[in-house]
């Protein structure tokens, strides 16, 4: 079944498999949420797991999925704004890809909360680097808080760059700390062009606080695994994803 290979099943592909009807397996599924065994999303369920509370540290992120956050990086340089651009580079190890890959000679303003992400641009010669202030959160090396968040209400940018922890075609793009999610919705705000940056571990999954409708995110840059169901969905809630 699909629950076991993919993470996810659908209601109507349960349906065809054991010769039974939509409302059946809607009311199975239904008892097993219950039971504390799966959770009910839009067309089918997806392991109770998937709705997930602990924020892993970056350096325990750093390592995971590396050659996919690379070649995700690699695809969302086609996505910067042309020269004398800005930017705006949210905090995470997908978005750390695409620091490292801009182009020397590329003449770009950057706005970023990442301590790491500040680190490599200082010392890239075309990069014009604003550092936004506020509390660093040590779990993620990020500024947050009310003087990050006002910093960004004053800030237009050509693209905002950003990552998510869980990505739901329903609900939209999520995280597990509420003040992340804070300056992750003034960065959406201050942008053009709003771009999520995401392997395909994230897709199908929510965390605690939203901080994006599907409708405020323009493109999803993900990896070559992700479920073609999911891609499906995102697609028709209006996101454009590049798979790379």
């Amino acid at each position: 079944m699909a629950f076991a290979e993919r993470g996810r099943v659908a209601v109507t592909a349960v349906a065809e498999e054991f010769g039974v009807t939509t409302e059946t397996v809607r009311r199975d599924l239904a008892v097993l949420e219950r039971a504390g065994m799966l959770r009910r999303v839009h067309g089918g369920a997806v392991p109770s797991g998937a709705l997930t509370l602990v924020e892993p540290g970056l350096g325990e992120r750093h390592g995971r999925r590396s050659e996919a956050k690379k070649a995700i990086a690699a695809a969302a340089l086609d996505l910067l704004p042309g020269a004398e651009g800005s930017i705006v580079l949210d905090g995470g190890t997908t978005t750390a890809a695409l620091a490292e890959l801009l182009p020397a000679e590329r003449r770009l303003l950057a706005v970023t909360s990442s301590v790491p992400i500040a680190a490599r641009l200082s010392a890239a010669p075309g990069v014009t680097l604003h550092v936004l202030g506020g509390r660093v959160r040590g779990v993620t090396q990020c500024a947050v808080g009310e003087t990050t968040v006002r910093a960004l209400s004053e800030l237009r940018v050509d693209v905002a760059f950003l990552g998510a922890n869980g990505i739901s075609p329903t609900h939209g793009f999520t995280t597990p700390d509420d003040a992340e999610a804070s300056v992750k919705r003034a960065m959406v705000r201050a942008g053009q062009r709003v771009v999520v940056l995401a392997d395909s571990s994230k897709l199908d999954r929510e965390h605690l606080v939203r901080f994006a409708a599907p409708e405020d995110v323009d493109v999803l840059v993900t990896d070559a695994e992700a479920d073609p169901g999911v891609v499906a969905e995102l697609e028709k809630a209006g996101i454009d994803v590049v798979l790379a």
